[in-house]
């Protein structure tokens, strides 16, 4: 079959089309009113960083991590998002959330501490984790924000896909399909950061190596551009990992990858060798392999399955299979208070369930790296009207603006259907808007974000204004799917949910590291 007729049979039933999951993770950074980098612990008044289900830390205290629920309408979510982000407001006293994914304005690296979890040992190796992440990269890079999109399809949507299958060949067609939309992601994802991304600039601070190959513009006070750039957050200066990149993990089915990852988990690293584990008694690192553990493979997009207690990710995967995919490369929105807005989220709809109906041949490390090659120039170059991309690696070339249109013909009919099952025409409409941003780059965030930086004479300036409207507007709204008292009962909730697993521990910290690590090679904590 090939898309139109995969479409047609999906969209039979409009419940194929209107019970997708979709869940956000946004995350923040809190900043002082001066635009510094919030030197305070997190807020005793959102609770646990451990067991909290709203709100978490990312790498360091100061970086907020937002989590909504699985929904299946996407008013609902954008409610959820924005009622956490209200209510952590009113927990952190004077202190703002910084409004975009390249950090400003960072001092020194001793400035940013370390995520703290308590002193159960899962909440331990939560820090160590981190500390291994410094010591590896740096704390700056950790630092970068962005905005997570979990997606799942119904049960319906594979039905009408597949028909009657066993479970276990359900299991395998949806873990096949979901890996599909994973090589369609890398081969037509630079849309993402084309339309989205939002970081074209950043703060002087944050460049501390040297970028004379990327000539940079520099505008207002200290702040560094490229004039066509999208999403440097995506780029080597960004959230990267140079130790990966000889890596091989594929997306040809679940086994290769899940062969990849745990190959990359169990093999050592001569260069974090050199960090060593255990120094003079402090410990400095989970181990010495090229990931110490699975979520340290920096992706734009995972494959995910919810797992079971004590249970790792790639575990989860072998158990049940693929259960949704995580998109991890959109920039946060600077003009939206939550980072996100409903016209990003149902282009993702569009895009997504275009990525799994449309043909997806397997893919080499040859032809990956041509697709990642793509997204390198969309992410530096991407607003450039004559930027001309690869067309896999056999020297077509096709221009940016051209083979979006290509696609945009296909998401058209995704859009229609969409509609016919919701009722109206929200993604009709929002493709409609995003047709023209590819005829015109200057519509684009990042080029909207660049004038902006222009006007208000630097990054910072621009930042800082955001900051307070944002916060403003927050403060002024009602909650519209939770209350104050939920918001407060979860946060005592989590405190103590964190105390029983403190005191649940039978293992010292590096025993239970021994155990948790058994299966490697080289196990640093059977001699510590």
């Amino acid at each position: 079959m090939d898309f139109s007729q995969r479409l047609e049979r999906v969209s039979a039933d409009p419940q194929a089309l209107t019970q997708i999951g979709r869940g956000l993770e946004r995350e923040a950074l809190r900043i002082t009113p001066q635009g510094k980098l919030s030197t305070q612990p997190h807020p005793a008044g959102l609770g646990s960083a451990l067991t909290n289900q709203w709100v978490t830390t990312d790498f360091a205290e100061s970086l907020l991590e937002f989590i909504t629920p699985v929904s299946r309408n996407v008013d609902d979510l954008l409610s959820q998002l924005s009622d956490i982000h209200k209510f952590s407001y009113t927990q952190m006293g004077e202190e703002m959330l910084w409004p975009m994914s390249m950090p400003c304005y960072v001092g020194d690296e001793s400035d940013i501490q370390l995520a703290q979890y308590g002193q159960s040992n899962i909440g331990q190796m939560k820090t160590l984790y981190r500390e291994g992440l410094k010591r590896r990269y740096g704390s700056v890079m950790q630092i970068i924000s962005g905005v997570h999109f979990n997606f799942s399809f119904p049960d319906v949507f594979w039905q009408q896909l597949f028909g009657d299958q066993t479970e276990q060949e359900r299991q395998t067609s949806v873990s096949d399909a979901y890996f599909a939309l994973i090589r369609n992601y890398y081969r037509f994802g630079w849309l993402i950061p084309y339309l989205f991304g939002a970081s074209p600039a950043l703060c002087g601070s944050f460049l501390k190596q040297n970028t004379d190959h990327l000539n940079f513009s520099k505008t207002g006070t200290g702040t560094y551009f490229l004039p066509q750039s999208t999403a440097l957050r995506l780029s080597d200066l960004g959230y990267t990992n140079h130790a990966q990149s000889s890596l091989r993990i594929g997306f040809n089915s679940l086994s290769q990858y899940l062969d990849g990852l745990q190959k990359a988990i169990h093999t050592p690293s001569a260069e974090f060798a050199e960090i060593g584990v255990k120094v003079d008694g402090e410990l400095r690192q989970l181990n010495t392999n090229v990931l110490q553990i699975e979520n340290e493979l920096y992706a734009p997009i995972r494959p995910k399955r919810v797992a079971l207690s004590g249970e790792k990710p790639s575990e989860a995967l072998c158990r049940g299979g693929v259960e949704y995919i995580e998109v991890r490369s959109l920039d946060v929105n600077p003009f939206s208070p939550v980072g996100v807005t409903e016209p990003q989220i149902r282009f993702l709809d569009l895009f997504l369930t275009w990525a799994v109906l449309s043909p997806s041949d397997d893919m080499d490390d040859a032809e990956l790296a041509c697709w990642r090659d793509n997204w390198k120039k969309v992410v530096l170059h991407g607003r450039d009207p004559d930027l001309q991309l690869q067309i896999g690696c056999q020297g077509e070339r096709l221009s940016l603006h051209d083979w979006a249109l290509r696609v945009f013909t296909e998401l058209e009919q995704v859009a229609v259907a969409m509609d016919q099952a919701h009722g109206g025409d929200a993604y009709q409409q929002t493709l409609a808007t995003l047709t023209g941003w590819v005829e015109n780059p200057e519509l684009t965030l990042s080029a909207q974000v660049l004038r902006e930086i222009e006007v208000h004479e630097g990054i910072r300036n621009f930042g800082m204004a955001l900051a307070g409207k944002h916060a403003q507007w927050l403060n002024e709204q009602a909650y519209r799917r939770y209350s104050q008292a939920e918001f407060e009962q979860e946060t005592q909730a989590s405190v103590a949910r964190q105390a029983k697993i403190e005191q649940s521990d039978e293992l010292s910290f590096e025993a239970f590291l021994a155990d948790y690590f058994a299966d490697l090679d080289v196990n640093a904590f059977s001699k510590a």
